[in-house]
């Protein structure tokens, strides 16, 4: 077990996202014994491992209790944005926003289906639970330009800022769409995020879409911060170092 443990670590480290279907993966999220003393390695260098049951890769980060011996400063907390401007963290969380809302809904509605629903079924299983590739949910680049080009700087700005998120491995882009990456549903906290986007600055945009998609005959709604600016209403940080990754 030491060699897999040591073999485990250094993969984590060296290719900073490893797939749930990893032998060693499924083997650290499977057996307790083997669970517990990676986390005590883990810890012992200020190291934790992110995974939940809904994403489909883990990785590492810091430890909370460390971020401020690794991060703080004498006079000011040192930027873990790994070089993304205040644009492109914006782009990042709509990104997050559009990807991943929708695949955790569906996942959660799989999650909760009633027992009622497999009744027929004369041996019923627990399905697992869909995977982002199974979903397919993906955003056309052209569709992201037109909706948040005014606001996130423009074409040129996302055009230049596309390219940074994938090769940071939280999105992937094929055929002019854009897809969930390996690390978009673990760096940004689900159950702190979502709150913030569905009730905070983009609660007007998703409450009328919603309402658009239950009456498709009514006349549709104006996307809101168009001109009465609600998107707009959360000025930016005064700085890029103010923006900080969950």
């Amino acid at each position: 077990m030491e060699t897999e443990l040591q073999t485990l670590v250094a993969r984590l480290s060296t290719h900073r996202v490893l797939p749930r279907t990893d032998a060693q993966v499924r083997r650290a999220l499977t057996d307790d014994l083997f669970y517990n003393a990676l986390n005590e390695r883990l810890a012992a260098c200020g190291l934790e491992l992110v995974e939940h049951p809904y994403a489909d890769n883990v990785c590492l980060r810091v430890r909370r209790d460390m971020e401020h011996a690794v991060f703080g400063g004498e006079d000011a907390w040192l930027s873990n944005n790994v070089g993304l401007k205040r644009d492109q963290i914006a782009l990042l969380v709509v990104l997050w926003a559009l990807l991943i809302l929708p695949k955790r809904s569906r996942q959660h509605e799989r999650r909760d289906a009633p027992n009622t629903q497999r009744q027929n079924e004369m041996f019923a299983v627990e399905k697992p639970l869909p995977t982002a590739a199974d979903i397919g949910i993906s955003v056309a680049e052209a569709t992201l330009v037109a909706d948040f080009g005014d606001r996130l700087g423009g074409r040129t700005r996302i055009s230049i800022a596309l390219p940074m998120l994938s090769r940071l491995g939280f999105i992937e882009r094929r055929n002019g769409r854009i897809s969930e990456g390996p690390l978009l549903d673990l760096a940004l906290d689900y159950s702190r995020m979502a709150p913030r986007v569905l009730d905070g600055t983009l609660s007007e945009l998703f409450g009328s879409l919603a309402e658009q998609a239950e009456a498709p005959n009514e006349p549709s709604i104006e996307a809101p911060g168009e001109e009465d600016g609600t998107l707009n209403e959360e000025q930016p940080p005064e700085s890029e170092d103010d923006v900080q990754l969950p």
